[in-house]
């Protein structure tokens, strides 16, 4: 039997037909699963070799589930993302008007991204949330609900048809999904990578964020996603969940990384993988001083000094 990917499901969801980019995904078993939080879990049993869910949207940022069931539990290691562009279809049974719709269905993520065509076009539609996009379409089917945001390839695998397509508030909407299996050593760095932490401070006061971030800041190192989750001890706790541009295996990247450890509580690492937004070629070079030569370079110097050789 080929080894299995779990997915958030069910079939036809963005996150399917994100998987199915992958080469790989072709030489394994895709099996869905009603939640992010089951697809992962399904890892971390040993049911699955690896998860594929959505972990960011351009719209509102961090996708709070999958951040907070990489955060607690198990350890597990982000090996690649995928970036696609989003826009959804309004899916009905067949012979459905607007007018009849009154209830209407999608993923949380979904509403964000779809709000303002809500209100112009159903403003008086009760919003329910499901699973998934996909699990939204098919409690349509089942007549549980009126209409579900989806993708337009969803409706012949639920057999509704797609009322108004092309629907998004925003241009040029993407979704990061991730594929996510058990800690191993990270693939070899490519030129254009990302690496993940979470990251727990000892105490709360004040600079504190700022301790954190200058780890980075001083060695050059760009951060594209910062995000805060609460750790369930009380209200004022957060860890931070972080993505940076960078390798662990780069001079600067493992350099910031070990102060971190010095002056966290706790570190988590999430992985470095490639990047799925631009190709090595593209990337701006290290800062002045922050390149892997000139850390080898300061090194010696130092070395050279302990030893009387300057």
């Amino acid at each position: 039997m080929p080894a299995s990917y779990a997915y958030l499901g069910p079939e036809g969801t963005f996150t399917e037909v994100a998987l199915r980019t992958l080469p790989e995904a072709a030489t394994r078993e895709l099996t869905p699963y009603v939640s992010v939080q089951s697809a992962l879990d399904a890892v971390r049993t040993g049911e699955a070799e690896a998860a594929f869910v959505p972990i960011e949207n351009s719209v509102e940022g961090g996708i709070t589930t999958t951040l907070d069931e990489l955060v607690a539990g198990a350890p597990l290691m982000i090996y690649r993302e995928v970036l696609l562009s989003i826009t959804f279809a309004l899916l009905v049974r067949p012979g459905t008007d607007l007018s009849d719709v009154k209830t209407v269905s999608a993923h949380p993520a979904a509403q964000p991204q779809v709000r303002n065509w809500l209100k112009k076009h159903l403003p008086d539609a009760h919003w329910e949330s499901a699973a998934s996009n996909a699990d939204a379409a098919r409690l349509v089917q089942e007549g549980q609900y009126d209409a579900a945001f989806a993708g337009e390839f969803a409706a012949a695998r639920y057999g509704l048809e797609a009322l108004e397509t092309g629907i998004h508030d925003a241009e040029n909407a993407q979704t990061r999904f991730v594929l996510v299996g058990r800690p191993a050593r990270p693939a070899a760095p490519t030129g254009a990578d990302k690496t993940s932490v979470v990251l727990w401070q000892r105490d709360d006061h004040p600079g504190g964020l700022r301790d954190l971030l200058g780890e980075f800041a001083t060695r050059g190192i760009n951060l594209m996603l910062l995000q805060s989750r609460p750790t369930g001890a009380g209200i004022g706790n957060y860890c931070f969940c972080i993505d940076a541009e960078g390798h662990i295996s780069d001079r600067r990247m493992t350099d910031a990384l070990k102060g971190l450890k010095r002056i966290c509580l706790q570190v988590r690492f999430l992985g470095s993988y490639p990047r799925a937004d631009v190709r090595p070629g593209d990337v701006q070079p290290p800062r002045l001083g922050t390149s892997d030569e000139e850390f080898v370079e300061a090194a010696d110097w130092v070395a050279r000094c302990q030893d009387g050789r300057f």
